[in-house]
C-alpha cells in the first residue's frame, strides 16, 4: 500500500509551548549576576529528558565571589554517563555571563525525594509536549539546522548519515525540508514509501555494517513538483513523519531541517523535545550572524545545541595554497559566542557536489581530505558529542519509566 498523508491540521494544534510559571529556578538565584547565571543555565539541556537543568531543579545552588562562580548540580545518580557533558556545558554557559572569569561545577547526586520530584516534573513536561513515536529511547536525535540556505546543510546531513552507517550504526534520516527536499537524490535512494499496519516504512540502504532508514517528501512527490504548503499544514506533514513511521531499531535519527527559524523548526521543538541541534554556518560574518539566530531559536525552544559545523572553510589548490573564499573564522566565532564546541571545519571540494548528484556521498568515495573531514565529524559525534545512550544510564531509565507510565495512564 502506498502512503497518503492526512495533512489537515487539528483545531487544537498550537505553536511552540511556553514554560509554565510554576516551574522555578534555584532558590539562590536572586538579582544581578546570580539572576543572569540562572537564566543562561536554562540553555543547558539534559539530552535524554529534553529539558533544561534549571526547570528540572538540577541546579542546587549558584554562588559568585570576585568573578568566580560555583555551580552545584545534582544528577539522578553519581555515576551518570551524562556527567561530563553536563559539567562542560554548565561551565561554558556560565562563562558567557559578563563579569564571570572562572567557573567551578560541583557535581552531586540527588536524594530519593529529589529524584521523585524530578520525575514528576519530567512527566508533566512529557504529557504536555511529546508525541507517541516508534523512536527508541536510546536513539540520539540530531537536527541539522542553518540560519539561511546555501550553506550545504543537506550535504553535511547526507555525508554524516552515510559515515555513521559505515561505522556500523543504524541511522534514521528524516528529511524535514518539506519544500526543498534533496536527501533522496544525495543518497541514491528512490521511493515510493509503503505502509504496513498503518505505519510508514522508511526506504533503506545498507552501508558497510550499518544501515540507513530514510523518510522524505521526495518519496511522495516528483522531484520537479513544487510543494506549496504553509503553517500548520507543514507541521501536520512533519507530525506524520515523526508519529506514523515504523523506525524500528535506531542508534541515531538525523533530521535535515529547512533553513531559518520558522514553523517546521518550532514544530520539531514541540514534537521531539529530545532533539539536539548541530548548527551549520559558512565562515563569513554575515552567515555567522544568521546562524546565531538559529541557535537562539533553538535555545528558546529548550533544545540543546550540541555543536557548530563550519562548511566551505576554504579551498586548497593543486599547488597546496589555501584560499578562504568565503571569509574566515565564522564557525569559531559562532561557537564561542553561544558556548558550544566547533566540531568540524569542512573544506570546499567539488566532489561533495558531484557525489550528491550521483547519489554516492563523498565520504564513501575514497580518502580525500573532505571525506576524512566527514569521517572525523562522525567519530566525534559517536564518541564525544552524542554517543548512543546506554539504557542503563540515569536519565534513560527515568525517561523509559515516564513513557511506560504515560502509556498506562488513561487520556
Amino acid at each position: 500500500m502506498s502512503v497518503t498523508l492526512n495533512i489537515m491540521p487539528e483545531p487544537s494544534e498550537q505553536g511552540l509551548s511556553t514554560q509554565s510559571a510554576s516551574e522555578t529556578g534555584p532558590a539562590e538565584a536572586g538579582t544581578g549576576l546570580h539572576e543572569r547565571i540562572t537564566e543562561v543555565l536554562r540553555t543547558v539541556i539534559d539530552p535524554e529528558l529534553g529539558e533544561n537543568i534549571v526547570d528540572l531543579a538540577m541546579v542546587r545552588s549558584v554562588s559568585v565571589k570576585d568573578g568566580h562562580a560555583t555551580i552545584e548540580v545534582a544528577l539522578t545518580i553519581a555515576g551518570c554517563p551524562m556527567r561530563t557533558q553536563l559539567e562542560q556545558e554548565t561551565s561554558r554557559a556560565t562563562l558567557l555571563v559578563e563579569g564571570i572569569e572562572s567557573v567551578e561545577v560541583v557535581i552531586g547526586a540527588m536524594e530519593k525525594d529529589e529524584r521523585a520530584a524530578l520525575m514528576n516534573r519530567a512527566r508533566r513536561l512529557a504529557q504536555a509536549r511529546a508525541l507517541t513515536t516508534d523512536i527508541p529511547f536510546n536513539t540520539r536525535i540530531l537536527g541539522i539546522m542553518s540560519g539561511k540556505g546555501g550553506v550545504g546543510k543537506s550535504s553535511i546531513t547526507a555525508n554524516l548519515a552515510a559515515s555513521l552507517a559505515e561505522s556500523g550504526a543504524v541511522v534514521g534520516l528524516l528529511d524535514a525540508d518539506i519544500w526543498g527536499f534533496s536527501i533522496p537524490r544525495m543518497l541514491g535512494i528512490s521511493g515510493p514509501l509503503e505502509v504496513r499496519d498503518k505505519k510508514i516504512l522508511p526506504m533503506e540502504r545498507n552501508i558497510g555494517n550499518g544501515k540507513l532508514k530514510v523518510v522524505s517528501m521526495g518519496f511522495l512527490s516528483g522531484e520537479d513538483e513544487a510543494i506549496m504548503w504553509r503553517g500548520l499544514v507543514l507541521n501536520r506533514a512533519l507530525q506524520h513523519f515523526i508519529e506514523d513511521v515504523e523506525w524500528g531499531e535506531l542508534d541515531y535519527l538525523l533530521v535535515d531541517l529547512p533553513p531559518g527559524t520558522g514553523d517546521v523548526q518550532m514544530g520539531l521543538a514541540r514534537m521531539l523535545p529530545r532533539t539536539e541541534l548541530l548548527i551549520v554556518t559558512t565562515p563569513g560574518l554575515a552567515a555567522q550572524k544568521v546562524a546565531g539566530r538559529a541557535a537562539d531559536m533553538a535555545r528558546k525552544g529548550n533544545l540543546r545545541v550540541a555543536g557548530v559545523i563550519e562548511n566551505m572553510s576554504g579551498f586548497t589548490c593543486a599547488h597546496g595554497e589555501f584560499y578562504p573564499l568565503f571569509g574566515a573564522g565564522g564557525g569559531r566565532r559562532l561557537a564561542d559566542s553561544i558556548g558550544v564546541p566547533l566540531i568540524a571545519e569542512i573544506p570546499i571540494d567539488q566532489s561533495v557536489a558531484s557525489g550528491g548528484d550521483a547519489g554516492e556521498p563523498v565520504v564513501l568515495r575514497g580518502d580525500s581530505v573532505v571525506a576524512q573531514s566527514f569521517r572525523e565529524l562522525s567519530r566525534l559525534i559517536r564518541t564525544e558529542i552524542a554517543p548512543v545512550i546506554d539504557m542503563g544510564s540515569c536519565s534513560a531509565r527515568l525517561l523509559n519509566h515516564i513513557e511506560e507510565t504515560l502509556n498506562e495512564t488513561p487520556a
